[in-house]
């Protein structure tokens, strides 16, 4: 084995070394991801994240609903998209690895002037030549330093980070429809009970003015009940508005112009009863946008990669050929021309361009750190406050139906009592009528936040993509 042959080994062996030490591996970051979850210390890894959003909802006409969000909504389209473009500049990193390589075919008319020559008096000379070229050149950037290599992996990360986020908009646009869909059975229902209440208490006035007659209330009951009746009627207009604007909300979603919706009844709804969290080590991988914070971490670790491949020389391989003529009947005859150059380009002076670059790639990948983790700690925290929803509503909706219970008995107990007794007046079937009302509203609201915090569990462990 030769010198020369022994050197170009060990030149080689040695770039590959330096290449290893000037970019890095990635590795996940030590993130804190165990007990996330406030008190909850299950550690059965069974998960809600993992089931299919239709075994979720069973009203057939939310998953009709959903599904048109799915297939029309105009975030999720512009989500996609997104995803086209980081797969066009994958495309393009992959490309750098490779050799560029263009053609050029031209005719060249040059004309000299006679002036302009230092020929002696006499000489005949012929100041016009064509030239006839057609050529091939390539060029090549060797990846000795892990430069284009890390660029490709950092767009990878990019499309990866990318899609994750398109599923994140999926996930979010899936309880955004079933929770809007929810509180517009909610608003059906507040509209229904108010209805019943007018008709209640435009017949507790038609009361009061037989009684009056009869002397058993004054005209300050009759004038009592008419107020009752007028401020349950004035709650009308801004429920049919929210109503309104309910549907306005869930049309736009499944990009359709505003138009009413079809839909069941709040009755007809039944929460999901078995809320299974997993551990929440498991949204690392189950959670859209945590799983998505990660790849734009990754892909800002590469981007430092390269900043540091910057400091370090380029070698770059050109090569052109082809054939070149003065004549064209001789393009193809001993017309062969062809070179070779092969360069390093070292930085020295680039007015501090490499510094700021490696400086902005580190603060960047420093903050895409940040965000990784303030996004799983935000993880727990929705689950947290999901779980916590869950149960405050459960035990209000258990104390709630006998609080309405109660407040009917009494309703019916004081118009008795008023009717053929002086042991009361109107004054506590007034006060029992606006309490039953109030508590049986409320009582939507806690069927309301049941319903809302099953969809919100599930969005928040991550369901709704798979």
């Amino acid at each position: 084995m030769n010198f020369r042959y022994k050197h170009s080994i060990l030149t080689g062996l040695a770039i590959v070394a330096l290449s290893a030490c000037v970019t890095k591996k990635y590795e996940r970051p030590q993130l804190k991801s165990e007990g996330l979850y406030r008190d909850n210390n299950t550690t059965d890894t069974t998960t809600m994240a993992d089931l299919q959003w239709k075994t979720l909802f069973s009203d057939t006409t939310l998953q009709s609903l959903i599904q048109q969000g799915l297939n029309e909504n105009l975030d999720l389209k512009q989500a996609i998209e997104r995803i086209k473009i980081a797969e066009a500049t994958l495309i393009q990193s992959r490309g750098a690895l490779l050799p560029s390589l263009q053609a050029d075919v031209n005719v060249t008319d040059n004309k000299q002037s006679q002036a302009s020559l230092n020929f002696p008096p006499g000489i005949n000379i012929n100041l016009e030549t064509q030239t006839y070229k057609a050529q091939l050149s390539t060029s090549w950037e060797a990846d000795i330093w892990g430069k284009l290599s890390s660029a490709k992996r950092g767009a990878y990360a990019t499309l990866l980070q990318t899609d994750a986020a398109k599923r994140a908009v999926q996930t979010q646009l899936i309880a955004t429809i079933a929770n809007n869909y929810y509180s517009l059975l909610a608003l059906d229902k507040q509209l229904a009970i108010t209805e019943q209440t007018i008709k209640v208490r435009t017949q507790d006035v038609e009361t009061m003015k037989e009684l009056k007659q009869g002397a058993v209330v004054n005209g300050a009951a009759v004038v009592q009940s008419e107020a009752n009746l007028y401020a349950a009627q004035v709650t009308l207009p801004d429920l049919k508005r929210s109503i309104k604007e309910a549907e306005n909300a869930l049309s736009v979603l499944v990009a359709k112009a505003p138009d009413a919706i079809k839909r069941t009844t709040l009755d007809q709804q039944t929460p999901y009863a078995n809320l299974q969290t997993g551990v929440s080590a498991q949204l690392l991988k189950n959670r859209p946008d945590v799983i998505a914070a990660e790849f734009g971490f990754r892909s800002a670790f590469e981007n430092t990669n390269v900043a540091k491949a910057y400091f370090y020389p380029a070698l770059t391989i050109t090569a052109t050929g082809g054939l070149s003529s003065l004549q064209l009947q001789d393009f193809f005859s001993k017309s062969i021309f062809y070179n070779l150059v092969g360069g390093l380009t070292q930085p020295i002076f680039a007015k501090g361009a490499n510094k700021a670059r490696l400086k902005t790639a580190e603060a960047n990948q420093q903050i895409a750190l940040y965000t990784f983790q303030q996004t799983l700690l935000t993880g727990g925290q929705e689950v947290s406050n999901a779980l916590y929803a869950y149960q405050t509503a459960a035990e209000k909706e258990e104390t709630r139906a006998k609080q309405i219970a109660s407040l009917t008995k009494a309703v019916d107990f004081t118009k008795e009592l008023l009717r053929y007794s002086s042991a009361t007046n109107y004054t506590d079937v007034l006060t029992s009528e606006q309490s039953l009302l109030s508590a049986q509203l409320s009582g939507i609201n806690d069927r309301l936040q049941k319903l809302q915090a099953v969809v919100n569990l599930y969005r928040a462990l991550g369901g709704g993509w798979k």
